[in-house]
């Protein structure tokens, strides 16, 4: 039997090789993350990144490859509809890989492998310390030219009141913020997420592990304000 180019084969054969890897891609699809052994996980995540490639495109060639590979039909609406929506602004790097402790008994070295499905904000954060940067050049000269005691007194003022301006969250049309301990304010249930722009209704999949910034009243105003439903219509 020849020997596989990238390393030693999983199971018996190419045939029993391709359905272990095809299974750990349909439970990796289904639940986000999985145990496996540091091997397994190595050779999953090639696959698993290429079969979300695909559903990204969201052809009918492509659903029809990857369901060559994950055969529960199930799973593969997941994967096109909830999963490539998540990572549309990723170019790469799907999955991740965390090590955990050896498995009792033989002593293998596990890991868990999850999607990664988190908001990519790298562009927001710089946008934000330039303008920083550029307010705080900006008001560099005028702290050094001298100025007399009443137009000093009326500069702090200014600054005390606009102050509160810069760090005041804008709140959507129709929404409003949540209370100081997080909890919802009377007659709102709806959570909207400001970094990922969608809305999340009681008893959706992800309602109680989001933590909202705003609050509307309905999934209609969610919409009106521009804001999406997580995971598509069907999930919520």
């Amino acid at each position: 039997m020849p020997t596989p180019t990238k390393g030693p084969r999983l199971g018996g054969g190419p045939a029993h090789e391709r359905l272990m890897l095809g299974n750990l891609a349909q439970s990796l699809f289904e639940h986000d993350q999985i145990t496996t052994t540091q091997a397994k996980a190595k050779r999953l995540r090639p696959l698993a990144e290429r079969l979300i490639t695909f559903a990204k495109r969201g052809d009918l060639q492509s659903r029809r490859k990857v369901m060559a590979v994950v055969k529960d039909k199930g799973v593969v609406h997941r994967l096109f509809t909830e999963i490539a929506p998540d990572v549309a602004d990723r170019q790469g790097g799907y999955t991740r890989i965390t090590k955990i402790a050896p498995r009792k008994g033989d002593n293998a070295p596990m890991c868990v492998i999850e999607l990664v499905r988190e908001p990519v904000d790298a562009k927001p954060k710089r946008a934000v310390v330039k303008e920083a940067e550029a307010s705080t050049a900006a008001a560099a000269p005028a702290a050094e030219a001298p100025a007399e005691p009443e137009a000093t007194e009326q500069s702090e003022a200014t600054a005390s009141t606009e102050a509160p301006a810069e760090t005041a969250v804008e709140l959507p049309q129709g929404a409003v913020a949540a209370t100081e301990d997080g909890s919802a304010p009377e007659g709102y249930d709806v959570k909207g997420n400001a970094d990922s722009g969608k809305y999340h209704v009681p008893g959706s999949q992800w309602y109680d592990a989001t933590e909202a910034e705003f609050w509307f009243a309905s999934a209609e105003d969610a919409q009106a304000a521009g804001f999406e439903p997580a995971g598509g219509e069907s999930a919520q």
